[in-house]
């Protein structure tokens, strides 16, 4: 189990440097533009669709996932293929790429809300057809309610859940539980300002925006 502990700990610091890799800080840049200082304030893929138009938001959106997907598609497949703690070796490092998103060091600890990372976990760590019913229900949320923070909250819980489906006898399966739904708290405690708005109909619903001039 020591081992298990060490090797978590390396991981977890790993996916974390690989996660403060603020592709909406570096996308907004290259429009000249600090996103923090933008909309929300937020640097994720979000706030740089609606502040810089939908090629920032997609490439935020596809420089958060491919970060994520980078470190856990080699655990996952080159580093521990086929072993009882795979599932726990790909969780952790999607988590610390989770916290490095949200929390990067060289911007203060202020980052995005970690979604759009959560869901390369998702796409890794998780069977085809969760990705394709997730997704689904995601476009559907967010295409009926116009909040993308509805859908986001819907995503987070897909982990837990194929979790207790997939791994239920594993010998692991509690920690498994544990870190699966630290990506679901991690997302609502980030997402708090967000469902006080729904709660009260303030919350921003999505538009498209095309790109500024500067």
């Amino acid at each position: 189990m020591l081992t298990v502990i060490l090797t978590m700990t390396v991981l977890f610091a790993v996916g974390y440097g690989f996660g403060s890799i603020s592709t909406g800080f570096l996308v907004g840049k290259i429009y000249g533009v600090d996103i923090r200082n933008s909309g929300s304030g937020n640097v994720g893929a979000t706030n740089a669709l609606r502040t810089l138009g939908a090629k920032a938001g997609a490439l935020t959106f596809l420089g958060d996932i491919l970060k994520v997907l980078i470190p856990i598609l080699i655990v996952r497949f080159v580093l521990y293929n086929g072993m009882e703690e795979t599932y726990v070796y790909v969780l952790i490092t999607g988590l610390g790429a989770v916290m490095g998103h949200n929390f990067p060091f060289y911007l203060h600890f202020k980052g995005g809300r970690g979604i759009a990372v959560s869901a390369g976990v998702i796409i890794v760590a998780t069977d085809w057809w969760v990705v394709l019913i997730g997704l689904a229900i995601f476009v559907i949320v967010v295409t009926i309610t116009r909040y993308v923070s509805a859908g986001s909250l819907i995503v987070v819980w897909y982990l837990p859940l194929y979790t207790i489906y997939a791994y239920r006898s594993n010998e692991y399966f509690v920690l498994m539980l544990v870190i699966s739904l630290l990506f679901t708290l991690i997302a609502y405690i980030k997402h708090l300002p967000n469902i006080k708005r729904l709660l009260s109909g303030t919350e921003n619903k999505l538009a498209f925006k095309k790109k500024s001039n500067v």
